[in-house]
C-alpha cells in the first residue's frame, strides 16, 4: 500500500487520524474495526478480507458473513475501509438496504438492479453530505448559482456549512483531481450547536442521522444533486479567485431537477 496519508487531499483530511501509524494494512484495519466493535448491515462483526472467488457478491458477503472485500495495496478499497471506520452506521445501513432490495428482487424474479440500488451505489461511491444551518445556501447550490454561494456569500457559507465527502471513489479520484470532478450531494440541516461540536462528536452525530435516513427513505439516482468537488472552499488554491467559478467546464448551468429532490429535506 502506498503511503497516501501524508498526501491526503483537503477533502479527505478528516481521515488523517487513521494514518497515525502509517498507511493501514489489512491487519491494522481489522484491529481498528475490532476496537470500535463494527458490524455490517446484518449485525455481523466486520472483517476486512481479501476478495474470494465465491458466488456471493460484495453486499451479500458483507451482510451475511461480515466480510468486506478489500484488495491489499488498492487505494479505492482502502478508502472504502476508512469510510467504514469513520461512518460505520451509515455504511451498515447502505449494506442492509442493498441486501434487502437484492433479496426482494430475487424473490420476484427480477434481474435489474432498480433505482434504489443504483442510488445507494452512487452515494456510496461519490456521495457528499452538505450539512448546514442555511437551507437557502443549499437551494442556491441546487440551482447552480455557484458564484452567489461560493463567492458572494462565501463568509456565510463557511460559518454555516460543512462539506463531508462520503464516497470512497471520490476520495480515490482526489489523489489526481481533474476539472469537472463531481459528487452526488444531499443536504442535512443542522443547528448552531452541531456546528460548534468537536470534529469527532459532529461526525458521530452525522453518522447516526445519515444511517436513519438511509434505513427508512426511498431513493433514486435523481435524488442526488451534482456538486463540483473542486468548488468547495479549500479544495484547491484556485477557489480563492472569484473568476474561478466562471469556468463552465465544471460550474455548469442548472438542469431541470425534480422539486424537493434532496432526501435530506424530506
Amino acid at each position: 500500500m502506498s503511503p497516501v496519508g501524508a498526501g491526503l487531499h483537503p477533502l479527505s483530511a478528516f481521515l488523517q487520524p487513521w494514518f497515525a501509524g502509517g498507511t493501514p494494512d489489512l491487519p491494522r484495519l481489522n484491529a481498528l474495526a475490532r476496537e470500535r466493535g463494527l458490524v455490517t448491515g446484518g449485525g455481523v462483526a466486520l472483517r476486512f478480507v481479501e476478495p474470494s472467488g465465491g458466488a456471493d457478491g460484495y453486499e451479500e458477503r458483507a451482510f451475511l458473513a461480515g466480510e468486506i472485500a478489500t484488495r491489499p495495496g488498492n487505494r479505492h478499497d482502502l478508502f472504502n475501509a476508512l469510510i467504514w471506520l469513520a461512518l460505520p452506521l451509515t455504511k451498515a445501513a447502505l449494506n442492509r438496504r442493498h441486501f434487502v432490495a437484492l433479496t426482494e428482487a430475487r424473490r420476484q424474479g427480477r434481474a435489474e438492479r432498480g433505482a434504489l440500488r443504483d442510488a445507494l451505489t452512487q452515494f456510496d461511491e461519490c456521495g457528499v453530505v452538505v450539512a448546514g444551518s442555511s437551507p437557502d445556501l443549499w437551494q442556491g447550490l441546487c440551482a447552480h448559482r455557484w458564484r452567489e454561494v461560493f463567492v458572494d456569500r462565501r463568509a456565510e457559507l463557511l460559518r454555516s456549512t460543512r462539506f463531508l465527502l462520503f464516497g470512497h471513489a471520490s476520495h480515490d479520484a482526489l489523489a489526481a483531481p481533474f476539472v469537472g470532478l463531481c459528487g452526488k450531494a444531499l443536504f442535512i440541516e443542522v443547528d448552531t450547536a452541531w456546528l460548534e461540536l468537536p470534529a469527532a462528536a459532529a461526525l458521530a452525530s452525522l453518522d447516526s442521522r445519515l444511517a436513519a435516513l438511509f434505513d427508512g427513505g426511498k431513493f433514486s439516482p435523481r435524488d442526488w444533486q451534482p456538486l463540483p468537488l473542486l468548488g468547495i472552499p479549500g479544495a484547491t488554491a484556485d477557489d480563492q479567485r472569484p473568476d474561478y467559478y466562471d469556468d463552465t467546464r465544471q460550474f455548469r448551468p442548472a438542469r431541470t431537477m425534480r422539486p424537493g429532490s434532496s432526501p435530506g429535506n424530506r
